[in-house]
């Protein structure tokens, strides 16, 4: 990796290079996807049957799983990682249980009433892929939240593997998660079957969960019919690191992150000239024993970097400024720091919580923002699945303390119909 000392130009300058990652989607992209939105809702399961033809190579004999058929899975896959799924559910349950909101009302003693009824979203899809890419834990931080906070149906849409056949594994996430059934049809026609509803495939409020440029488009496109979680960037770290830090550790935690994508950055901001070396000389000795080498080289050559900062506070600064996806503070004092970091999607403290943690185990949500976008958008929680609705009531007796006040903003605004509505109830 590349090391630089920062001087005010050279670390901002890399931000500029990773706004590149995230440009505008290929417009050949955007007509293919439009073309499967638009034929998924004129033609609905012929359209996604034929897309899935076209791009999967033949049709699975069995495309629904139901919520009774999903509990065989647990029967099927090994048993010490069905049993580290059930512990990583409990502690990602706890986690998320404790951001459930409550409804509300106020009743005031000249007799007006208001409030806000908080509610879970009817349906939901996610959005699980297949592949080399299947993350049974993006089942449980997508599905778990949902369930809490109080979604009538979870809907999961995944590609099968070649032979038609669904991941075991990823099957008995979606049971241990409480995914109420499964279709084995993935890509944009997935997406897009989702959002319009079919014979088969029913209509949902809202669709998250992660995929490739396809179905990351998709989403993009759909956005306002349905309302979705994200349109997530590259994999990023960024790591702030001191002279107490173990450059053996810094290492593992960047290429944890390169290893994602050829896109992924990994970037270490640290006050030591001496860490800064030593990593560098880490991640060639680590490399040869990890089994996604290349992707890892790719990464830190094009999007990783060791910036050797002044100090701490500089350090900071630009960690605000970049806003990444995931930060860790391997610092001496890191609850020191916490305070001061504005934008950032998930945060590790110390040599000992290192970014995996987050990723499968700890509690909080792994779908978090990229591409600086922590700047003012939050990781996924159980507020991504409910909806609130305010109410108001009145007396005739406050309604006419008030009328004046209205009718002047009405008319003020122009608006002489809503003035009516109050003048109207006192003439």
């Amino acid at each position: 990796m590349n090391i630089t000392k920062a001087n005010g130009k050279a670390e901002y300058a890399l931000i500029e290079n990773l706004k590149k990652r995230s440009g505008e989607t290929d417009a050949k992209i955007v007509e293919i996807v439009t073309n499967i939105i638009n034929s998924v809702k004129e033609q609905g399961d012929d359209a996604v049957r034929e897309f899935t033809v076209r791009f999967d190579g033949s049709v699975p004999k069995k495309t629904v799983i139901e919520k009774n058929e999903l509990q065989e899975y647990l029967e099927i896959v090994d048993e010490d990682f069905k049993n580290a799924v059930i512990k990583a559910k409990e502690n990602i349950y706890d986690f998320h249980l404790r951001q459930a909101q409550q409804s509300w009302m106020t009743t005031k003693s000249n007799g007006v009433i208001m409030g806000q009824r908080v509610r879970g979203l009817k349906r939901v899809g996610i959005y699980v892929p297949g592949g080399t890419a299947a993350y049974p834990s993006s089942v449980l931080m997508n599905a778990i939240p949902a369930k809490i906070a109080g979604v009538e149906e979870i809907i999961m849409v995944t590609p099968p593997a070649k032979d038609g056949s669904p991941n075991p594994d990823i099957m008995a996430a979606a049971a241990i998660a409480g995914v109420d059934k499964v279709f084995l049809v993935g890509g944009a026609q997935a997406v897009a079957a989702l959002a319009y509803g079919t014979e088969k495939i029913p209509k949902v409020d809202k669709i998250v969960g992660p995929g490739n440029i396809f179905v990351a488009t998709a989403k993009k496109l759909l956005y306002g019919v349905v309302d979705i979680d994200m349109v997530a960037g590259p994999s990023e770290i960024l790591i702030v690191a001191d002279k107490t830090a173990k450059p053996a550790f810094l290492a593992a935690d960047l290429m944890s992150q390169a290893e994602h994508d050829k896109l992924a950055s990994a970037i270490l901001l640290t006050t030591s000239g001496d860490i800064a070396r030593a990593t560098a000389k880490e991640i060639e000795r680590q490399l040869k024993y990890l089994a996604r080498q290349e992707i890892i080289e790719q990464s830190l050559e094009n999007f990783g970097e060791i910036i050797v900062c002044e100090n701490l506070e500089q350090a900071v600064d630009f960690a605000n400024e970049l806003a990444p996806e995931h930060l860790e503070l391997c610092v001496e004092e890191p609850l020191k720091y916490i305070g001061k970091i504005d934008n950032a999607g998930s945060v590790f403290l110390g040599n000992y919580s290192p970014e995996p943690l987050g990723d499968y185990y700890a509690g909080p949500n792994h779908v978090l923002p990229t591409s600086g976008t922590a700047r003012f958008f939050s990781p996924l929680s159980v507020d991504s699945f409910i909806k609130k609705s305010s109410f108001i009531y009145y007396t005739e007796d406050e309604l006419r303390k008030a009328k004046d006040d209205i009718i002047k903003l009405a008319d003020t605004e122009g608006l002489t119909a809503h003035a009516n509505s109050i003048k109207v109830r006192f003439e």
